[in-house]
C-alpha cells in the first residue's frame, strides 16, 4: 500500500514555508519530500508524471512516519485552479497548514523573488500592475476559502509568519500537535530564517553552472580579481529593498482589508493590514 502524506503546508508563497519544511524534517518520526515542492496537484506538467511518481516521493519513509510536503503552488488562485479538486479526490482527510504574513511585505518579498528569477525585470509598482499574481496571492481568504469549503476548518491550521519569526518553538509545537507528533520538538536555530537580501541576485540563464557549481566558484576566484567580481556582482545585485509608492500602497490596502475582514471573521478578530502583524503574534489565535 502507498504511502500518502498525512498533511501538506499549502503555502503561502515566501511565507517562511521553506524553514517550517526543513525544520518538520529534522524532527524524529517525521519525513518530508524531496523535493520541497513537487506542486503535483498544481502543476498540469507536474500531474502528468502519474500518481505513481507522487506517491514514489515518500517511498523513504519508515512505517510509523508521519508524512507532509509543502507546495506554496496549491494557494495561487487562479493560477492552478485545478488543485483543490485533485488534492481533494486523493487526500479527502489530508491536514493542511497555511502560513500567511503581512500582505504588503509578502508582496514585495514575492516582488523580490521574481526579479532575482528573471521573471519581472520592472520596477515594483509597474509590476503590481502587470502581475496580478503579486496581489492573488496576498489574499488570504480567497486562497482559502475553496479549502475551506472542502476540508472544514477544522483541518486547516492558520499559521502566520510573524509569530514563526517572534516565537518559534512555540509555532513549531501548535505545528506538531495539528498534525499529530506526539514527541517532543526542537526548532534549530542553525537553520534560521532565510534573508531576503540574500536572494537579491537577479539570476540568467546557466547561472547555477556558473555561478553556482563549486568548480566555477574555484575557478573565479583564482582567475578573477576580487574587484572584478565585485562590480559584476554589485551590477547583478539588488541594491535597495523595492518601495510601493503611496497610491499603490492605498489601492493594495483596500483591497488587502477586505480580504482580512473575511479572515477576521472566520478567527474571530477583527483584522486588518494596519493590525496584522500585532494580531497574527497571539497565541489563541484561531478560528472560531
Amino acid at each position: 500500500m502507498a504511502t500518502k502524506p498525512d498533511f501538506i503546508i499549502i503555502g503561502a508563497m515566501k511565507c517562511a514555508t521553506s524553514s517550517l519544511h526543513t525544520q518538520l524534517a529534522q524532527q524524529p518520526g517525521i519525513f518530508m519530500t524531496t523535493p520541497k515542492e513537487p506542486s503535483f496537484f498544481s502543476d498540469d506538467s507536474q500531474y502528468a508524471r502519474g500518481i505513481g511518481w507522487y506517491e514514489a516521493l515518500f517511498n523513504d519513509a519508515q512505517k510509523d512516519d508521519i508524512c507532509g510536503e509543502s507546495s506554496t503552488h496549491y494557494t495561487k488562485l487562479p493560477h492552478y485552479p485545478h488543485c483543490v479538486e485533485r488534492l481533494s479526490a486523493y487526500l479527502p482527510k489530508v491536514k493542511l497548514v497555511y502560513v500567511m504574513r503581512h500582505p504588503l511585505d509578502r508582496l514585495v518579498s514575492h516582488y523580490i523573488h521574481q526579479w532575482s528569477q528573471n521573471v519581472i525585470n520592472c520596477e515594483i509598482n509597474q509590476a503590481v500592475d502587470q502581475y496580478d499574481e503579486l496581489t492573488a496571492f496576498s489574499c488570504y481568504a480567497k486562497q482559502l476559502e475553496p479549502y475551506i469549503n472542502v476540508y472544514g476548518r477544522e483541518n486547516i491550521l492558520p499559521v502566520f509568519f510573524e509569530a514563526v519569526k517572534a516565537h518559534p518553538q512555540r509555532e513549531l509545537e501548535k505545528i506538531a500537535r495539528f498534525i499529530g507528533y506526539t514527541q517532543p520538538v526542537s526548532w534549530q536555530e542553525e537553520l534560521s530564517l532565510q534573508n531576503a537580501s540574500n536572494e537579491r541576485i537577479k539570476h540568467f540563464k546557466g547561472y547555477d553552472m556558473l555561478v553556482d557549481s563549486k568548480l566555477m566558484t574555484a575557478l573565479r576566484r583564482n582567475l578573477i580579481p576580487q574587484f572584478v567580481r565585485d562590480v559584476i556582482k554589485k551590477n547583478l545585485t539588488m541594491q535597495k529593498r523595492p518601495m510601493l509608492d503611496e497610491k499603490h500602497i492605498e489601492d493594495l490596502t483596500k483591497i488587502f482589508d477586505a480580504d482580512l475582514q473575511l479572515l477576521g471573521n472566520w478567527l474571530g478578530t477583527d483584522l486588518n493590514c494596519k493590525n496584522f502583524v500585532n494580531t497574527g503574534l497571539s497565541e489563541s489565535l484561531g478560528w472560531k
